[in-house]
C-alpha cells in the first residue's frame, strides 16, 4: 500500500467516524475508498466494518451525557441489535460473493435515499417527540432487529435507519435518540466484527488505518460535527455512494 493510499484511507476514516457520530452513513466514504484501491468487495466490507468499531465506541462516548436514563431500554434493544447483526454477518459469509456484488449496489442506493430523507426523519422526531411511548414496543424491537441484519450484512446508513425507528417510537429529544443510535450501531458493528475476525479474511492494515481515523473522527463528530453544513455533508455522502454503486454495477471486477 503506497503512502498516498494510506493517507487517503486515514482521511476517509476520520470523515466516516465524524459522520457516523452525527448522522450515520460513514461507510459510504470508507467502503468506496477501499474499493477504489482494489480491495475485493467482501473483504472491503468486512475490513471496513471491523475498522469502524473503535470509531463507533468513541462516538457513543462523546454522547455519554445524553445516554443518562436509557440503560434499560438499550439493554433490551441491544439484544435485538446483537441478534440481527449475527444473522446479517452469517448471511454475508454463507452466501456466495456474487450475491454480495449483486445486492450491495441496491443497498448503497437505498442508503443514499435514506441520507437524503434524513432531515425529514429528524423533523418528524422533533414534531412527534411528546406523542410517543417512552419505551417503544414490539414493533420497535422488530425494526431494530431488522436494522441489525442490515448492519451485519453491509451497514452503510444503518444509523439513519435506527434514528428514524427510535425517533418515531420514543418520547425523546433528537440528541438523546442520536446517542442511543450510536450505542446500538456500536453493538451491531462490534458483533459482526467478532464474527468476521474469527471466520473471514480481514485486511489488517486497512483495519488499523480505519480504526485510528474513525476513533479520532468519532470524537470530533460528537463534539463539533453538528456544526458542519448538513446540505454539503449529505451531498458528499450521496455522491460518493452513487460512485460506489456505479463501480459495483458497471465495473464489478
Amino acid at each position: 500500500m503506497s503512502s498516498a493510499e494510506i493517507l487517503a484511507i486515514l482521511g476517509a476514516a476520520i470523515a466516516a467516524g465524524a459522520i457516523n457520530a452525527v448522522v450515520g452513513s460513514g461507510s459510504l466514504i470508507t467502503f468506496p475508498t477501499l474499493l477504489a484501491f482494489g480491495f475485493p468487495p467482501v473483504i472491503a466490507n468486512v475490513s471496513n466494518n471491523v475498522g469502524l468499531v473503535p470509531g463507533n465506541v468513541s462516538g457513543a462516548y462523546g454522547y455519554r451525557k445524553e445516554l443518562s436514563g436509557q440503560r434499560g431500554r438499550l439493554l433490551r434493544l441491544g439484544v435485538a441489535s446483537c441478534a440481527g447483526a449475527l444473522t446479517g454477518a452469517i448471511a454475508l459469509l454463507a452466501l456466495p460473493a456474487s450475491v454480495f456484488r449483486l445486492v450491495v449496489p441496491a443497498l448503497i442506493l437505498i442508503a443514499c435515499v435514506l441520507v437524503v430523507v434524513q432531515p425529514l426523519l429528524s423533523a418528524r422526531v422533533a414534531a412527534r417527540g411528546k406523542e410517543r411511548k417512552p419505551h417503544g414496543g414490539p414493533l420497535l424491537l422488530a425494526g431494530i432487529f431488522a436494522a441489525g441484519i442490515y448492519g451485519g450484512y453491509f451497514g452503510a446508513a444503518q444509523g439513519v435507519m435506527v434514528i428514524g425507528l427510535l425517533g418515531i417510537a420514543l418520547t425523546e429529544s433528537l440528541q438523546r435518540v442520536n446517542a442511543a443510535k450510536n450505542v446500538l450501531v456500536t453493538i451491531v458493528n462490534g458483533t459482526a466484527a467478532v464474527v468476521f475476525i474469527i471466520f473471514a479474511h480481514v485486511a489488517w492494515l486497512a483495519v488499523a488505518l480505519i480504526a485510528a481515523g474513525s476513533t479520532a473522527g468519532g470524537l470530533i463528530g460528537a463534539r463539533v460535527g453538528h456544526r458542519l453544513p448538513p446540505v454539503v455533508l449529505r451531498t458528499l455522502i450521496v455522491v460518493i455512494g452513487l460512485i460506489a454503486a456505479a463501480k459495483l454495477i458497471f465495473f464489478p471486477g
